[in-house]
């Protein structure tokens, strides 16, 4: 779907709403819309949409960046140096001016989840009135079309080849920092041979030990790994600013019978997430079908989160696999699958692969081996 498509589908939810303008902050939001993303937005950037134009706020600092990605019809800057000051010094400048050609009354919608109260304030001091645009854009997201596939399918592939990286060169005695940079090696090395002036983006961490890994996020540290730790290693990589994730628990050596044990129940749950997902059913199905796995063993208490979130352009998105979600599945959503089960005194099990929705099941595009055999590593 080409930004002016989605643009449409914005400017006609906006007509049906009585909305005059909309005013994005949202980063991803922005780039669904807009096509530019930056690194940093401690500057505020602003995307502002109106039935006929789309323009963009900007700091200098981003000038030239949008002015030769940004797909809107004007690109407004200001300044943090004295020199420009007569151009303006923030945001507000330019929205000031934009609003202050609109009558009192008129509905703007901001993204009511996203900004602060006090720009609602700003907003409702104009005496304009305010409606949700923010909820709209999400589900704009949830659905993927044929180029977002596209770019999904290789963050996947590109993930698998980080998971392989860090798992191929594990050893007793490194760190989990180290564990890490490994993958991180193979993964620039490829892409950089393979998808030249591309964006490509990474994000890892890694848990080891029995009281690491039974607290599901924690950051990678300087922690060496030993032989009979378990580990859980997690890995999202985007491209073109669209995310995979990809999540591996292995052991290192020799496990107890107990943590083999639910290290199963972990990799059958997942896998009975995989085997329901599909269109037309409730969210919440998929979430019941995992989770009645874990509890059939009696575990469900140790299991204490969703079993999924969206992905796309954002690191969770909604829609989100739980038990209260009765959304209808469609074909072309994304989820992570990632039931994990979480035993203090045993250790932490949980595999995240994802999973693009189809009219009869669903394509696996994260696929590093899962069995526990073949994650269990004599080194």
């Amino acid at each position: 779907m080409s930004n002016n498509m989605r643009l449409e589908r914005l400017r006609k939810y906006m007509n049906e709403k009585s909305i005059e303008i909309a005013l994005i902050f949202e980063p991803d939001n922005q780039f669904y819309i807009s096509g530019f993303k930056a690194i940093t937005y401690s500057r505020p950037i602003v995307t502002v949409v109106t039935q006929d134009k789309i323009e963009l706020i900007v700091p200098g600092l981003e000038e030239l960046h949008a002015k030769e990605v940004a797909k809107v019809d004007n690109v407004y800057v200001y300044y943090e140096i004295p020199e420009m000051k007569e151009h303006g010094i923030s945001h507000k400048h330019y929205l000031d001016i934009i609003l202050n050609k609109y009558p009192k009354g008129t509905t703007v919608g901001i993204e009511k989840d996203i900004v602060s109260a006090s720009f609602s304030e700003y907003i409702t001091d104009k005496s304009f009135a305010i409606k949700d645009v923010g909820s709209k854009i999400f589900e704009m997201r949830y659905v993927k079309d044929a180029k977002e596939i596209e770019f999904l399918k290789i963050a996947g592939y590109l993930s698998d080849i980080g998971i392989k990286g860090s798992l191929e060169n594990v050893r007793v005695g490194m760190s989990e920092l180290e564990f890490d940079v490994a993958g991180d090696n193979a993964l620039l090395k490829y892409v950089s041979e393979n998808y030249p002036d591309t964006y490509i983006g990474f994000a890892n961490w890694t848990c080891s030990g029995i009281d690491r890994t039974a607290q599901p996020h924690l950051d990678s540290n300087t922690r060496i790994l030993q032989r009979g730790d378990i580990v859980i290693h997690s890995r999202q990589v985007w491209y073109e600013n669209y995310r995979a994730e990809n999540e591996r628990t292995f052991i290192i050596g020799k496990p107890t019978e107990r943590q083999k044990e639910v290290f199963k129940i972990a990799v059958e749950a997942q896998q009975a997430g995989l085997d329901t997902i599909k269109a037309g059913i409730p969210a919440r199905m998929v979430d019941e079908a995992a989770r009645a796995v874990v509890a059939k063993y009696g575990l469900e208490l140790y299991s204490n989160h969703r079993i999924g979130h969206g992905l796309g352009l954002s690191e969770h998105e909604e829609p989100y696999l739980r038990f209260d979600n009765e959304l209808i599945l469609e074909e072309g959503m994304v989820f992570s699958m990632e039931p994990g089960i979480y035993i203090p005194g045993v250790g932490g099990f949980r595999h995240s692969d994802t999973a693009i929705v189809g009219k009869n099941g669903a394509t696996i595009i994260t696929n590093y081996p899962r069995s526990v055999e073949e994650l269990i590593l004599d080194i």
